[in-house]
């Protein structure tokens, strides 16, 4: 089988991810998400990341367990993103640390935005950040938004905007299938990632793994979870236009291995 077909639709790209909350799989979607860019060329796209979107604890989580949940996902996209190379005119924001830079950085993206350059967002957490950031930004370049959404677990989990309130704004909303179905899998399906000769691949299975073996969820026992990457994987194989609905780990192994095989 080879590699999907590379053909990401016009504009830029920008990922909102939580795993600061009880569920941390943003770590190994953060790393997918940000090898899957580089791997297909697309680096210089992705114009905003921000982690930690969930701005408010709940009590599920310690404020310990939480405060290490911020640092593992601060590594996630720093080192992921040194080692694959490519990003370096980019700042990897905390949402919940540095919210104010965070939304300026968002709002300053859907500013810069037309038709012939849209701003597509990656909804890979709470839309809270989201809200603020069309808030905080030009009305009349909300139509050139475009809202990629996987799951209704995170449109419905804003502590200060319900998914009605951003669709308000005026963006479009693109939903997609549940990614878990997919990209959720026995930890085995990525034995390819761990005992891959490459470190940078190897890196990428590690941040999975720290999820797999996280001691305040049970759901992720056994699995290794890059589901918000599904929606990068779709927005780089065509988004509207035949993009991969329900992208599997074999098309991430393909796109990745064939870019360390090159590189």
């Amino acid at each position: 089988m080879g590699q999907p077909k590379i053909n990401p639709p016009i504009g830029r790209i920008a990922i909102v991810a939580d795993g600061n909350s009880p569920d941390p799989d943003d770590l190994g979607g953060t790393a997918v998400s940000i090898a899957l860019l580089r791997a297909t060329g697309l680096e210089k796209r992705l114009v905003h990341y921000s982690h930690s979107c969930d701005l408010k604890r709940v009590e599920r989580i310690s404020e310990a367990a939480e405060k290490e949940r911020h640092a593992l996902m601060q590594s996630a996209c720093d080192v992921t993103a040194r080692r694959w190379g490519g990003f370096e005119d980019l700042t990897f924001f905390d949402a919940k640390w540095q919210q104010e830079q965070t939304i300026n950085d968002l709002s300053k993206a859907i500013n810069t935005s037309s038709e012939n350059d849209p701003l597509w967002i990656i909804e890979a957490g709470e839309p809270d950040i989201i809200g603020f950031a069309l808030e905080a930004s030009d009305n009349s370049k909300h139509k050139y938004v475009k809202v990629i959404t996987h799951h209704p677990a995170n449109d419905d989990s804003g502590d200060y905007y319900t998914w009605q309130q951003i669709l308000d704004f005026g963006i479009e909303e693109v939903r997609i299938p549940d990614q878990n179905v997919n990209l959720k899998v026995p930890i085995e399906k990525w034995d390819w990632a761990k005992n891959h000769p490459d470190p940078r691949i190897q890196w990428v299975w590690i941040q999975g793994k720290i999820a797999e073996v996280d001691n305040i969820v049970k759901f992720q026992k056994g699995k290794w979870d890059c589901s918000d990457a599904g929606m990068v994987l779709y927005w780089i194989t065509g988004a509207k236009d035949g993009g991969l609905k329900s992208g599997t780990v074999r098309d991430v192994k393909t796109i990745l291995s064939k870019f360390i095989d090159k590189n």
